[in-house]
């Protein structure tokens, strides 16, 4: 069977094969400590935690989902890989905001 066709590689960015990975892996980190989360309630401030980790989980999809359409399309990889990168970079200061904030609501 013959391969199917698609983009060079050559042709996809360096920073979107970058991107990908580290964010689809930071979803996971956010899905896991929402879920740990749960097992002790920090009370309200627990609550914001929770939606601010939830917020920072889609964040880190949709900066994987631009990355990824980076890499697969020939028209517009600059744009979308700029974008792909400032969410990246909002979605981990929101993570790391969140992991001081939980240090501090855990007693």
């Amino acid at each position: 069977m013959p391969p199917t066709p698609g983009p060079d590689p050559d042709t996809a960015r360096g920073l979107s094969a970058h991107i990908l990975p580290t964010a689809a892996t930071m979803v996971g980190v956010c899905m896991t400590v929402l879920s740990i989360g749960r097992l002790g309630r920090a009370g309200g401030a627990g609550l914001l935690i929770d939606k601010a980790l939830a917020i920072d989980a889609v964040l880190f999809l949709a900066s994987a989902v631009l990355s990824f359409a980076a890499m697969r399309s020939r028209q517009g990889t600059a744009t979308q890989e700029r974008w792909a990168e400032a969410l990246f970079v909002v979605a981990l200061g929101l993570l790391a905001t969140a992991a001081v904030a939980l240090a501090f609501a855990i007693d």
